[in-house]
């Protein structure tokens, strides 16, 4: 079975500032499958508003949102799900007959880890990262009882911000911090990345830890994650939040369910 394009065929896109193939394989690799007529395309844009409008102008059915768009593009939607609203963070733009409805998948992906992984709730955390993902992990992880916490980042006002907004600390840097768990939520470790070579936090800090959980998705593998299985601690990566995120969205767009077996073949497709 092959995707057949025709006037009737619905378009799903993204919008990132580094637009990958995950998504496009993710998606297209199930549209096949189940004979679904649709097709994904990755895009960026230097213009939200304006890719936001031909969203609703072209009658695009879904549209993923990634950095740095996740809270720039709310001016421009119409109404907001409480799984976005709550954290003023968008990742996923449904399009109803024009009407711009948003969600956050990542909530979703990041709350399913941490109970599928079982990370304990009293484990002392160090997030770094004040973005739009970084609210979506660490409201996650505020809603699945965790009270100590750490927000890492440069950025004061963003990550105080954050940090109040969540009930835990601000700290721009990670000196002297003895934590259970590591979360990056930076684009540090990031293929074809100023900085993909390198650790988000320091090796000493993943040593002390016991779980180490990254959200880049691309490579599956990174530097943190691999020093993460190299020192025997738990690790959950931005591969398994990619994949439960993507799958939330492909529900929404096309109301379909996919079998769990598929979605893993679609995971593994969309990774190869």
């Amino acid at each position: 079975m092959s995707i057949t394009i025709n006037k009737d065929t619905r378009l799903c896109m993204s919008l990132s500032g580094r637009p990958g193939n995950f998504g496009t394989r993710f998606h297209n690799y199930l549209y096949e499958q189940l004979g679904l007529n649709y097709i994904y395309k990755a895009f960026t844009t230097e213009d939200i508003g304006a890719a936001v409008g031909g969203v609703r102008a072209l009658g695009i059915r879904g549209c993923a949102v990634s950095m740095p768009f996740k809270e720039a593009c709310i001016d421009y939607l119409d109404e907001l799900d409480p799984s976005a609203k709550a954290i003023d963070s968008v990742n996923t733009i449904v399009n109803t007959e024009g009407h711009l409805k948003a969600y956050n998948t990542d909530y979703i992906a990041v709350s399913r880890l941490l109970a599928s992984h079982a990370v304990p709730t009293d484990s002392v955390f160090a997030l770094r990262g004040s973005g739009g993902m970084a609210k979506a992990v660490a409201y996650a992880l505020r809603d699945a009882g965790f009270k100590q916490g750490f927000i890492v980042a440069r950025n004061e006002r963003a990550g105080l911000q954050l940090a109040q907004g969540c009930g835990y600390e601000w700290m721009a840097d990670t000196r002297d911090l003895r934590v259970d768990m590591v979360v990056n939520v930076t684009p540090i470790g990031m293929a074809g990345g100023p900085e993909a070579d390198d650790l988000a936090f320091q090796q000493d800090l993943v040593g002390t830890a016991h779980t180490v959980f990254d959200v880049v998705a691309i490579p599956s593998e990174t530097p943190l994650i691999k020093l993460g299985r190299q020192l025997h601690k738990r690790v959950i990566t931005g591969a398994e939040v990619i994949a439960i995120q993507a799958l939330e969205q492909f529900v929404l767009y096309t109301g379909v369910r996919p079998e769990p077996e598929l979605v893993e073949r679609a995971a593994a497709f969309a990774r190869s």
